[in-house]
């Protein structure tokens, strides 16, 4: 049988109830000029994801249920899957705010509208509460896992983490509801190497259950999160026959050839060891309404996007992070400190690529310690760049603090208080052109530092968005070798100058200073600082792998005194598989030391 499905990889704001539901009736009409059988959106596509402590809002909840009826009456003639929120997994119901109950947690929902009509839910089952994940916080688990019945065609509907286990609802309705096809809708966060990861689990699931695998992904960002679509079509031999746009709002519209399944062939429910009938059931649910195959008058439509290498992945992944938090957030420009080196380098050519060089201010602050060399390049980036470039000598107000503070450090030796000045004076001097015009201000500090505590509070770690703050500093250079040498339609040729490429990395808030003065060479410390922040590897483990003894223990006693930092920071795009913030959170005041 043939079934025309589209599929909607939209960008949702957390929040924006009437702004979502306003997009997604826009979608279903636009399915229904494609002639499509079906329409799925993201997960939590009305209220955005991560809504967090928006869902302990009755409020909140109550609004959200309200755009239910406004979504079903768009759906004449169609059928659609809309993630959203329920305060109950039964049919009839009624909301907790009307019954005067005591609210319980409401769940994570597939709406299925059919027909201009609102039919039984799915409630999502396994909760993720890992890294970034915290649904227990906020969501019931779902007890049952339908199969929806169009027609001749049976249906699996299940939400994003369901599907990654493999007895979880999809392989459930295959087994044992005889689903032919699981739709699957996700609000799935990016990082390095996650889209090879679903494309290999859901490979094992098509052929495991025998079953076709469409799978909805959100896009855009959200705070530190990334979504980067990708969505696909998979046969039930896990080949992919379709796949949406990364990084990009996408209308992925395919047709199934749909094969049936035999009577009989699929098992009774309860038969599985480790299933328990009690837990999960399966009710076969009629939607009372047949598409009409084939769809006259109408060709044929296939699209598969190619894939993007990796380091393209991560650069889109920042342009899109940034892009969307100026512009969720009701920012229209932004400020970048320019020093002259790589991190303000990159950082700057990422805004610049997110919002347009017209959007983008660079603010040079030298002090009597930046070099020659850092002047011309900073000059020179700017130029290349096409941003505003502003000079602000920090040396007069550099003078006046030590002359302010000159009894009270007499006869004290010049240390990193005076280091630290410097760069205090730059965040002030930032901060204080962000309040005056308005312009949102990206800190330009990497991972490696971040991790170590090579930043300095209230100082170049005062702004309100850390653009490369999950990017190792080793990356940092890849990236912008990368974004030199792109040839791509993405974006255009802008080449950061070779020698702020080549030069040795310095904070200069000293003569001749490097930054492995204080720190090892970066690629041994992004060695440990992997082993050690995102592998959770002992210090003696580390040390086994070949790493000098000192060096590791130097570097951890770094990383762990510097929690209170990273804890006023700001946040920054989620890039690796742990990042610093909420995928690890460690207690600010903490003795353990990690031994064997």
């Amino acid at each position: 049988m043939m079934l025309r499905l589209a599929m909607v990889q939209m960008n949702a704001v957390v929040g924006d109830l009437e702004g979502n539901t306003r997009i997604i009736c826009g979608w279903i009409r636009e399915a229904k000029k494609a002639k499509a059988d079906v329409v799925v959106f993201p997960e939590l596509a009305v209220c955005g994801y991560p809504p967090e402590d928006l869902l302990l809002m009755p409020q909140f909840l109550f609004n959200i249920s309200r755009m239910r009826d406004r979504i079903a009456k768009v759906t004449k003639g169609i059928m659609a899957v809309v993630g959203s929120v329920i305060e109950s997994d039964r049919p009839a119901q009624h909301s907790i705010l009307d019954s005067g109950l005591d609210r319980r947690k409401p769940f994570n929902a597939a709406w299925v509208l059919v027909d201009g009509q609102v039919k039984r839910s799915y409630a999502k089952s396994k909760l993720p509460n890992y890294g970034v994940f915290d649904e227990e916080r906020y969501f019931q688990q779902g007890r049952t896992s339908p199969v929806y019945c169009l027609g001749p065609l049976r249906i699996g509907i299940n939400i994003c983490e369901d599907i990654w286990f493999a007895n979880g609802p999809a392989s459930q309705q295959a087994a044992y509801g005889g689903a032919q096809l699981v739709l699957n809708i996700n609000a799935s966060p990016y990082h390095i190497g996650k889209t090879q990861s679903r494309e290999r689990m859901l490979a094992v699931r098509a052929k495991a259950n025998n079953v076709m695998v469409s799978y909805t992904n959100m896009v855009g960002g959200q705070d530190e999160l990334v979504f980067d679509g990708n969505s696909l079509v998979m046969d039930s031999t896990g080949r992919i026959l379709a796949r949406a746009k990364a990084f990009k709002e996408d209308f992925l519209l395919t047709d199934l050839n749909i094969p049936s399944k035999q009577k009989g062939k699929f098992k009774r429910f309860g038969k599985e060891p480790g299933v328990d009938a009690n837990e999960v059931r399966i009710p076969m649910i009629r939607m009372g309404w047949t598409p009409t195959w084939p769809k006259s008058g109408a060709p044929s439509v296939i699209r598969l996007t190619p894939v993007i290498e990796e380091m393209e992945e991560i650069y889109r992944a920042l342009v899109l992070g940034v892009q969307d938090y100026v512009r969720k957030n009701a920012f229209s420009r932004v400020l970048v400190g320019i020093s002259g080196g790589i991190d303000s380098a990159l950082t700057a050519l990422i805004a610049r690529d997110a919002l347009g060089a017209s959007n983008v201010m660079g603010v040079m602050m030298p002090s009597p310690y930046t070099s020659r060399e850092s002047r011309e390049d900073a000059r020179r980036l700017g130029k290349k760049l096409g941003i505003d470039m502003r000079n602000l000598s920090i040396t007069g107000v550099f003078k006046t603090f030590l002359r302010v503070l000159g009894k009270s450090f007499q006869g004290c030796q010049a240390d990193t208080t005076e280091e630290n000045l410097q760069a205090r004076i730059r965040g002030t001097l930032l901060m204080a052109l962000s309040n005056k015009f308005g312009y949102l201000v990206l800190t330009t500090g990497n991972k490696s530092e971040m991790s170590v505590g090579y930043a300095t509070l209230y100082g170049d770690m005062a702004g309100g968005f850390a653009v490369i703050k999950d990017i190792p500093k080793t990356k940092v250079y890849q990236l912008s070798r990368w974004r030199s040498e792109y040839k791509g339609s993405c974006f255009d040729r802008v080449i950061i100058p070779e020698r702020i490429q080549e030069r040795a990395p310095s904070a200069e808030l000293r003569p001749d200073q490097t930054d492995q003065d204080a720190l090892p060479p970066y690629p041994v410390l992004d060695a440990i600082l992997q082993a050690y922040v995102e592998d959770n590897e002992s210090m003696n483990r580390i040390v086994r792998m070949g790493y000098d003894s000192h060096v590791v223990r130097t570097v951890i006693g770094m990383v762990d005194r510097s929690e209170y930092k990273r804890r006023q920071a700001p946040v920054g795009i989620k890039i690796t598989s742990r990042a610093l913030g909420k995928d690890r959170r460690m207690p600010i005041t903490n003795r353990f030391v990690s031994g064997a």
